[in-house]
């Protein structure tokens, strides 16, 4: 029943038909609109917030924020806002710990706002996004030198569970930097279904490694609603839009997990009675999370840029699964943790022939990186190529019934990984150190077994 109507297209209603887990129906409802912000007031004096999922003629389904739980049918007052969900931003932001909502929970005041934007952003036109540039250095040897990191890109961490993505995106949080830019460089980090010590885990890290006011993060534990999983990436790159486009900060945004953002939607979608697609996700996931990763990139006329990495993990480690399969389609490429080297004990446990920088190309070389570092990169991965060939036949025929030069890629291969890919989780090299320690480790080989690299770059850093 319609209650009464306040200025600005805010109409009230009393009382809601039905109540199924977190989602509720109000029925008579006029000129309610999709994803617009609801207030719920109880009869108790409560006031919760919700948005509405789904409008059909005189009906709307909101999903609440808070839970349903101590709701009265008929005496709930329902009122929708005609406008969508919005976030107050500000410089003010970064240094401070947000639930998924952007609500402080860190015991300070809210920052002031500067502006009120709707968390669902504006589309960025095609012909006005620049081609993304400038390495972004992450301290990592494994992404730096052989999957380097784009400003402006989309570059997804692919996981499996219990492997060390989450020391490994508080890692490159700290240490994440543009070198030798004198803009501002910042990090918005987003947690989605993690629990208590998890995100103890990451305040922690970034407070003493005194990185904390540089970082806006946004903290949705695994005991909050689902609709806030959903609202936490989306609040998170609205604070990270402001600071880019309005601030002209380079903001690097880390979202984990998108597999719980996706599992959210996931029972979402089941709750909404929707016909599910492959293995229960609604048709529309790969929509829905391209309408979160293009929201990174690099726009004409301003100096800001946002480059993502999101955090997924696979399930049963299968990158066919549809979250990283579709994540695959809308990014450019992926750095994939593998469990045989994490069963090894090395840190990063970042796979070398999986991952893959699309935009690496062309982005590094003279005037950019370093003149040695296309050639030496495509070099490493052929040769570890090679290793994983020769470990193959060992197994077959025996180590004993290698060639001189099969075993010479096997001490290769050793060292690679052990000097390498692992590294101390506070450990932060130059790219330079990472590009001579692959000289060093291309020197376990004989000269005529480097195809990839110019006689120029042997002359200069081979017999260095």
């Amino acid at each position: 029943m319609l209650d009464k109507t306040y200025p600005n297209n805010v109409r009230e209603y009393i009382g809601i038909n039905e109540v199924t887990g977190p989602l509720f129906v109000v029925r008579g409802v006029r000129e309610v609109g999709y994803n617009e912000l609801v207030e719920i007031l109880d009869e108790t004096g409560r006031t919760q917030l919700g948005i509405t999922l789904e409008v059909d003629r005189d009906m709307a389904v909101v999903q609440i924020f808070g839970g349903t739980r101590g709701l009265s049918l008929a005496m709930s007052r329902v009122k929708f806002s005609g406008r969508s969900f919005e976030l107050p931003v500000s410089t003010g932001m970064l240094g401070r710990v947000f639930n998924g909502l952007g609500r402080p929970i860190d015991n300070m005041p809210a920052p002031v706002p500067e502006v009120i934007a709707d968390v669902n952003g504006l589309p960025i036109n095609p012909t006005a996004r620049d081609y993304p540039n400038h390495f972004i250095q992450t301290g990592i040897s494994s992404i730096d030198a052989m999957n380097t990191l784009v400003r402006g890109q989309k570059l997804p961490i692919f996981s499996g569970n219990g492997l060390p993505h989450d020391i490994l995106a508080a890692q490159i949080a700290r240490q994440a930097r543009i070198v030798g830019e004198k803009e501002g460089f910042a990090v918005v980090f987003a947690a989605m279904g993690v629990k208590h010590d998890v995100a103890r885990f990451f305040i922690d890290s970034f407070e003493e490694s005194g990185v904390l006011d540089k970082v806006a993060t946004f903290l949705s534990l695994a005991d909050a609603p689902s609709i806030e999983r959903i609202m936490t990436p989306r609040a998170a790159l609205t604070c990270a839009e402001f600071l880019a486009f309005e601030k002209g900060m380079h903001i690097l945004v880390i979202l984990t997990d998108m597999g719980n953002y996706c599992e959210a939607l996931r029972e979402i979608s089941t709750l909404r009675g929707e016909i599910p697609a492959r293995k229960g996700y609604p048709g529309y996931l790969y929509s829905d999370l391209a309408s979160l990763y293009e929201r990174a990139g690099m726009v004409q006329g301003r100096s800001g840029s946002i480059t993502q990495m999101p955090i997924l993990t696979m399930p049963n480690d299968d990158i066919t699964h549809p979250v990283p399969d579709l994540t695959g389609y809308i990014t450019e490429g992926q750095i994939v943790l593998e469990r045989e080297l994490n069963r090894k004990g090395i840190y990063p446990p970042i796979a070398g022939l999986p991952s893959l920088s699309r935009l690496m190309k062309d982005n590094i070389g003279a005037g950019l990186t370093r003149e040695d570092h296309p050639h030496l990169a495509s070099q490493l991965f052929a040769c570890y190529a090679r290793v994983k060939d020769v470990r193959a036949l060992a197994l077959v025929i025996g180590e004993e019934e290698l060639t001189a030069l099969d075993r010479r890629y096997i001490e290769f291969g050793e060292a690679f990984e052990k000097h390498f890919l692992t590294q101390d989780r506070y450990e932060d090299r130059s790219l330079e150190q990472s590009l001579d320690l692959g000289w060093d480790l291309l020197r376990l080989l004989p000269q005529e077994e480097l195809h990839r690299i110019t006689a120029e770059e042997i002359s200069k850093f081979y017999g260095k």
